[in-house]
């Protein structure tokens, strides 16, 4: 979730050079832009001369119009004042006009376009030796590269612009540069790296008294600090146990130099979100929720939805791990809506994810499998776009250190040079301290002073009231002698009356020490027997669970197979050139993958319906013999497929008590799981037998059969299902959950079902039910 670092602060930074994009970004500026295109055509109209005047008027109109997003009549522009230029051999105003043409395509993400009119203005400004326009076009460049992404042309273009900042002495640009390079180390996750450039970016911007630049640098440091390694943080010369205070301590600067700048809020925001992230790492969950809160208070007022969007995810996000669902779900519904309006699609890929959870959390399983298949759609939707760039991460990382190397050898006379100014930073810091350590110390004296001035003033109070006491003592004692014998008189009464409570009091705790001992051995016998229940029902509940998972890989993975080849076939029938054979063998391996996919839907169906409360079978007599008909004469034909032969040997007039719904699916999975398990030219056999007041059905197959272990665990009354197929002789798939479906309407209908198996030798499936007279 990219809920930490706002990297699309640091692209609006790059994008500066762009004044377009920045114009179309309220309606008011898009009037002005139009009111002023309106001036300039009256004013293009009127002057005829074709002169470098004109070619600048033609320029200037190409800027209004790509503000205004008119493409057709940028495009017409760009060509007028290109071939004016080039007319009047002015490699300036052609180099002016291609660049003004690259930054409308790359505003449009054109970047196949952009790319070309960069490259043909840089060529234009190079043949006249203009460093300072070339250096604007490396850096746009660079911030196209970026966002393909192209890091290491991106890192190439920016070090380009670097060379000529530096000859130029142009501070401004050359920290601009210093923070593209760091949001490229920021991207392939090499925070010390990024650190680096930050803090040379930090110095200029401070020298200069950029206030927006520092306060970029500052989140993009405490940035770095908070996603670093242990390993990283170590060779960044902080201990891993610091990297929260440190990245607060960032954080917070930016917060507090942003707010004494206009039109901040986007860096405020990204600063909240990120407050609210460490405060919820420390665990100060009070001081998280006030950040998170106030990030979504300044991204409203600011309309900047994005900015909106993540500042709910991240306070959604926060909701889902305190465990308050309910607001949890609230924001990240909300979240979820303005993510698909804006097409945002990593901020609804992230929400579709924690709303899963949540409504996982909160037992309501029909939204939790909604929204985690939304979220596979969303995440596939952006897959090749992300393995893109990771792809391209690993490949530019070795490409890195070498060009790193070649420009920090560079960069060590400049080194060397603020290396000096800090030390005498240092220095005279030092003196300061020294004068505060004396200052210190003198104040030190006067408290020692004032305390030796107090414990005199406190001893001579004291010898007061020794003396007065003695006084007092004197006159008690004569008094205390008098009563000393009235008292022993009166101890003598208390001690006999004392004991005689004593022998009560004994005698009552004798009685609720037995009487407590028995509530104790009688609440650990109940507490003992809870915990049987509680243990069994924790892993009936962790075997639904992989059930559900189940199901969730069953829905997600399995469904997709079929689906495609069924869409497959039906555009192959629609181009009507598939010959018939072909067509013969698809329609059959459609029909075998459909006729799968039905049978799992029907079991996936059943088995939720199972688990629903308030299911209860309809019980009634059913003619054993008519029923298992029925289903025999549904599965001759997927028998027919392996030359199975199904004997049904059941007496006619065999009636039981049982919901015929119910019991269909349970001899149909039965066979079918025979037929899936007994090799070609089996024989699968069902057959009744009477026993006291039950009946019992059995389905016998000479097929592979089942282990010891597989037996005794479906005999066990706890089984809830192995949550996993297996692939039959003739590699047929399955859901898993055929036994166990079995199993749980057996039991709704009052039944059981129990298996006798012989590995390589055959199984034994029996049903025992109530008669019906």
């Amino acid at each position: 979730m990219k809920c930490l670092f706002n990297l699309k602060i640091f692209k609006r930074f790059i994008a500066c050079f762009a004044f377009f994009i920045i114009a179309v970004n309220s309606i008011a500026q898009t009037k002005t832009s139009q009111q002023k295109l309106d001036s300039l055509l009256i004013v293009n109209q009127k002057y005829i001369k074709q002169d470098s005047v004109k070619a600048s008027l033609y320029i200037d109109i190409l800027r209004l119009y790509g503000r205004l997003n008119n493409q057709d009549k940028v495009e017409e522009y760009a060509l007028k004042s290109l071939q004016l230029a080039n007319k009047l051999g002015s490699k300036n105003l052609a180099g002016l006009a291609h660049n003004r043409a690259g930054l409308f395509y790359h505003g449009v993400n054109n970047y196949q376009k952009a790319e070309e009119n960069y490259k043909k203005a840089l060529k234009e400004y190079l043949s006249i030796n203009n460093q300072e326009r070339a250096a604007g076009i490396y850096m746009s460049l660079g911030a196209m590269y970026i966002a393909i992404p192209d890091y290491g042309k991106a890192l190439e273009m920016n070090q380009k612009a670097v060379a000529i900042y530096q000859k130029t002495n142009s501070e401004d640009n050359l920290s601009s540069c210093y923070l593209n390079i760091s949001e490229i180390y920021q991207d392939l996750g090499q925070h010390k790296q990024a650190l680096e450039y930050l803090r040379m970016a930090l110095k200029f911007f401070i020298k200069n008294e950029d206030y927006r630049g520092q306060a970029l640098a500052y989140e993009g440091i405490g940035t770095a600090y908070f996603k670093a390694s242990p390993a990283e943080l170590i060779s960044m010369d902080i201990l891993p146990n610091q990297k929260l205070n440190a990245a607060l301590e960032n954080f917070n600067r930016s917060l507090k130099i942003a707010e004494l700048v206009d039109d901040n809020d986007d860096i405020l925001s990204a600063n909240k979100t990120n407050i609210g992230l460490v405060y919820e790492k420390m665990g100060l969950s009070d001081l998280a929720f006030k950040s998170f809160q106030s990030s979504i208070e300044i991204s409203k007022k600011s309309n900047a939805k994005r900015d909106y969007a993540e500042s709910l995810l991240a306070l959604g996000n926060f909701y889902n791990h305190q465990k308050d669902y309910l607001n949890a779900v609230k924001l990240l519904t909300q979240t979820l809506n303005i993510a698909q309006q804006s097409k945002f699609l990593d901020i609804e890929r992230d929400a579709n994810l924690v709303l899963s959870e949540a409504y996982d959390k909160l037992k309501k399983y029909d939204e939790s499998l909604a929204f985690y298949k939304q979220y596979v759609l969303v995440k596939d939707e952006i897959f090749n776009e992300e393995k893109e760039r990771e792809i391209t991460r690993r490949q530019m990382q070795l490409d890195f250190g070498v060009k790193e190397k070649d420009y920090q050898l560079k960069q060590q006379v400049t080194d060397a040079v603020l290396q000096q100014q800090v030390l005498l930073a240092k220095q005279q810091q030092q003196k300061l301290v020294l004068r505060q350590q004396e200052l210190a110390l003198s104040d030190k004296e006067k408290i020692l002073q004032r305390l030796k001035f107090l414990q005199k003033q406190k001893d001579l109070e004291a010898e007061k009231i020794v003396q007065g006491s003695i006084f007092e003592r004197s006159q008690l004692q004569s008094r205390n002698e008098t009563l000393e014998k009235n008292r022993q008189i009166s101890v003598q009464e208390q001690q006999i009356k004392y004991d005689g409570k004593i022998k009560i009091f004994l005698s009552v705790a004798i009685t609720l020490v037995l009487f407590t001992a028995g509530l104790i051995y009688f609440n650990q016998r109940k507490t003992t027997r809870l915990n049987k229940i509680i243990n069994k029902q924790k892993r009936e509940l962790e075997q639904l669970g992989r059930v559900k998972d189940r199901i969730f890989s069953v829905v997600s993975h399995d469904m997709r197979t079929p689906v495609n080849s069924l869409i497959s076939f039906i555009q192959l029938l629609e181009e009507g050139n598939i010959e018939q054979v072909k067509l013969n063998r698809y329609a059959a391996s459609l029909k075998n993958s459909l006729t799968y996919t039905s049978s799992m839907m029907e079991n996936l169906l059943k088995w939720a319906a199972s688990q629903m409360q308030g299911f209860n079978p309809y019980l009634e007599t059913i003619d054993a013999y008519s029923l298992s008909i029925e289903v025999v004469n549904s599965l001759h034909s997927v028998a027919d497929l392996k030359q199975i032969t199904i004997q049904n040997n059941i007496d006619k007039g065999t009636l039981f008590k049982a919901d015929s719904n119910m019991f269909s699916l349970v001899i149909r999975n039965l066979i079918s799981n025979s037929i899936k398990f007994t090799s070609e030219k089996g024989i699968i056999t069902l057959s009744s037998e009477s026993n006291g007041e039950q009946l019992q059905i059995k389905v016998n197959d000479n097929g592979v059969g089942m282990s010891e272990e597989q037996v005794s665990h479906f005999n066990k009354s706890e089984y809830q299902g192995a949550g996993v197929s297996t692939p039959g002789t003739n590699k047929e798939k399955g859901t898993g959950l055929g036994l166990l479906l079995c199993r749980t309407f057996m039991g709704l209908m009052d039944s059981k079902i129990t298996v006798n198996s012989t590995k390589n030798e055959g199984t034994q499936f029996t049903l025992w039910l109530k008669k019906a007279y």
